[in-house]
């Protein structure tokens, strides 16, 4: 059992609308500390989401290859629906940080109600078509007989807690922008908590289980991939309620308000301005995951040992995003916050220490990657020549993690200011002039092999840092939020 309804985590939630969100512009705090302060629940919160999914995985794969191939078959295209939401989270965090540095409480109470208004008219029939598709996604990606009864399952029980998923992510995205990382942590953790023992009791039969050579019967519900997918839904649905709680409580000072029906309909100025955000981050994820799609047939050719290299190295080195994702979350709420008091010199402070902080902590990441590349790879597979051909490709991006925390950094900080649409064209740029091309001249060309591509990588990354500093330099992304009002 999991009993963490009786733990300070839940009352920590229940209670965490009552503090007062952290604006980053008072000048109370050191700017390192505030970093600190938005920085740390982000890389908690991507550390446990983490190692719960490789315990989830675990789980899943302890029922048959079937059962996993069901699970993972519908993800590219249902992430695709769910990057929507996410997209549109950008650019309400931007605007709730703007809001808040600049003192208007009241327009940032206006955007948490249009956050809930996303959810309604977007995120509630995202859920309702992905039920619908729930057989002809997988049938689509081209599920056999042998997974497809039980892939149409899954995906029509996840369904039900979809919606409530989509609720902790965009209330989640506008609590950041308002210098909130604690609460998202924690409803991130308790949905995790909940997946995992919800999959340990109900995807496994009642069974006499052994601890520390203590006998006792374990009950279990016995639903196999059903079970998973109850798991999985009733971690979004109790972190979804939870959400709604914390952004309606009265202590919190920006909370939810309906007072009519006039309330249910959305300002036409104001979504246009979230879509002029958040519409280019949108079209950013949509040609990353195109690149990636012809970068991924590319390396396919290379036969089996090299598609499996590449997954464990992507695998590994992911340790190291979670630092790197914590910083670029934290400059994005800092950025917003300092120029929406209209102090462009602070959010300069602010990077510059990011940068500091971040390039201490990925020198560590580094290192680690690089000495220990075929131990961390020896962790996911057995295979001698795999582990030696994926250690020496992480070893090769093991020297790039700088570089690429200090251009997601700077992208983080473009998006702060509401100036997604460089982020996109240099986004969609490089992964499709650099990554996927050379994948594509280098692979199917000149019969090159893994090595070759992760230089490529290391090229295209040393690239879109030069592009985004550049971008930083000219200045303009100081004056992009009054452009869109």
């Amino acid at each position: 059992m999991c009993p963490f309804w009786s733990t300070a985590l839940y009352w920590e939630v229940l209670f965490m609308a009552s503090k007062k969100p952290l604006n980053v512009t008072d000048g109370s705090r050191s700017v390192p500390m505030t970093i600190i302060l938005l920085a740390w629940p982000v890389f908690i919160e991507q550390v446990f989401s983490t190692l719960v999914s490789f315990a989830d995985t675990a789980m899943v794969g302890a029922l048959g290859k079937e059962a996993t191939a069901a699970i993972s078959i519908s993800n590219a295209p249902i992430f695709l629906l769910n990057g929507i939401m996410m997209a549109l989270g950008v650019g309400l965090t931007t605007m709730v940080a703007h809001a808040v540095g600049s003192g208007d409480h009241d327009r940032v109470k206006v955007l948490m109600r249009h956050a809930l208004l996303m959810i309604l008219y977007i995120g509630v029939p995202i859920s309702v078509i992905v039920a619908m598709l729930s057989r002809a996604i997988p049938l689509f990606m081209g599920a056999g007989p042998d997974i497809i009864d039980a892939a149409t399952n899954y995906n029509l029980i996840v369904s039900m807690g979809r919606v409530f998923m989509l609720v902790s992510m965009v209330l989640n995205s506008a609590f950041r922008g308002y210098g909130d990382t604690k609460t998202p942590m924690i409803l991130n953790i308790i949905m995790n908590v909940v997946n995992v023992c919800g999959n340990y009791l109900l995807i496994n039969p009642t069974r006499q289980i052994s601890v520390f050579g203590f006998g006792f019967t374990m009950i279990g519900a016995g639903w196999g991939v059903k079970g998973a997918a109850a798991a999985t839904a009733l971690g979004m649905m109790l972190s979804g309620v939870l959400a709604l709680i914390m952004a309606f409580r009265k202590s919190n000072i920006y909370r939810i308000s309906l007072s009519g029906t006039k309330d249910l309909l959305p300002d036409k100025k104001l979504v246009s301005q979230i879509l002029k955000i958040s519409l280019p981050a949108m079209l950013e994820r949509i040609f990353m995951s195109s690149s990636g799609i012809i970068v991924s047939s590319s390396l396919a050719t290379l036969g089996t040992a090299s598609i499996a290299a590449n997954s464990l190295y992507s695998s590994a080195e992911s340790l190291s995003f979670m630092p790197a994702f914590a910083f670029q979350t934290a400059i994005t709420t800092l950025t917003g916050q300092s120029l929406g008091a209209k102090k462009p010199e602070l959010a300069q402070k602010f990077l510059k220490w990011t940068l500091i902080m971040g390039t201490v902590v990925m020198a560590f990441a580094s290192v680690g990657l690089y000495v220990f590349s075929e131990p961390l790879i020896g962790v996911f597979t057995p295979d001698q020549g795999v582990i030696a051909l994926a250690a020496e490709c992480l070893r090769i991006m093991a020297v790039i993690q700088i570089p690429q925390m200090i251009a997601w950094t700077l992208a983080g900080m473009l998006r702060g200011a509401g100036d997604t649409k460089s982020g996109f064209y240099i986004t969609a740029a490089t992964n499709w002039c650099i990554r996927a091309l050379f994948a594509v001249l280098l692979v199917r060309v000149f019969h090159q092999d893994l090595i070759a591509y992760c230089y490529v990588i290391d090229f295209e990354i040393m690239v879109r840092l030069l592009l985004m500093y550049l971008r930083y330099r000219s200045g303009k992304w100081k004056t992009i939020m009054e452009k869109t009002k």
